[in-house]
């Protein structure tokens, strides 16, 4: 009977052992997943938020992308890569990629650095242009080596500037005209130029003898010819020459003297 006794109060303590290991356990886990459980950021591959410059090594292969990647910490990123994507319409087409944890709030990485990407072209990249990350261009023509040329918004080989409409289209991006402007007149000798144009506004209306749906906005402005293109001198909506000439006296009188004044406001579009 004692025995008994015994082996009951043994087994009852061994139970009671266990329950506390057991909940000791559950107590940790519960306190990992309550406090320090937060998985860390992950790593996101993504494109660099510009890019610089391009630069090509003496084989005409060898090329070279300048960019800028998060930086903070030795662990802001990882895998800069430059892989060719395509070879078409004489353009080789170069994307940059990079792995970062930068887009976690509580990320370090929330300054830039610059950054080198390399890759070897599949032939010597000659008369063809560069196209890095879709919409950046590069070309060799009118560069000095090892560097590329960043192509402009007007691409590698804007228009001349002369009296053609393509070099007007090149002096409203100069002016920053508004979308889907379009030229009412222009008085141009090839070295100057004056360019009125006008945008649509008001409501769309399928009536275009309504004045609410065929009004218009207006500008005058004068440029001179760049290197690149048109360059804009004045602004002016008023009559005849006075104001350019005060600004530029070398203007000629013949593009200006018969200008009639804009209107400031609204006005019946053409």
């Amino acid at each position: 009977m004692c025995l008994r006794s015994k082996r009951i109060r043994g087994a009852a303590a061994l139970l009671s052992v266990l329950a506390v290991l057991l909940l000791g356990a559950c107590g940790k886990e519960a306190a990992g997943e309550a406090g320090g459980g937060a998985s860390p950021p992950s790593w996101v591959t993504m494109q660099p938020s510009g890019v610089t410059g391009a630069r090509l090594g003496a084989d005409g292969r060898s090329l070279s992308v300048d960019t800028r990647v998060p930086s903070g910490g030795s662990k802001c990123v990882r895998d800069l890569k430059a892989v060719v994507t395509d070879q078409v319409n004489g353009a080789v087409w170069v994307q940059v990629t990079f792995s970062s944890r930068s887009m976690d709030k509580d990320s370090p990485c929330g300054k830039e650095k610059p950054a080198t990407a390399r890759v070897r072209l599949p032939g010597a990249l000659g008369k063809r242009e560069l196209i890095v990350d879709h919409d950046i261009t590069f070309t060799r023509d009118g560069a000095k080596p090892p560097a590329l040329r960043l192509c402009g918004p007007l691409g590698c080989r804007p228009p001349a500037t002369g009296c053609t409409p393509d070099s007007y289209d090149q002096a409203l991006y100069a002016v920053n005209a508004p979308d889907h402007a379009y030229r009412d007149s222009q008085e141009c000798d090839g070295k100057w130029l004056v360019l009125d144009f006008s945008w649509r506004t008001g409501p769309a209306c399928d009536d275009a003898s309504d004045p609410a749906c065929s009004s218009s906005l207006g500008d005058r402005w004068f440029f001179r010819a760049g290197k690149s293109g048109w360059v804009p001198v004045l602004e002016s909506v008023t009559a005849g020459c006075r104001d350019v000439q005060r600004r530029e006296p070398r203007f000629p009188t013949a593009l200006c003297r018969s200008l009639a004044a804009l209107p400031s406001s609204l006005h019946p579009g053409p």
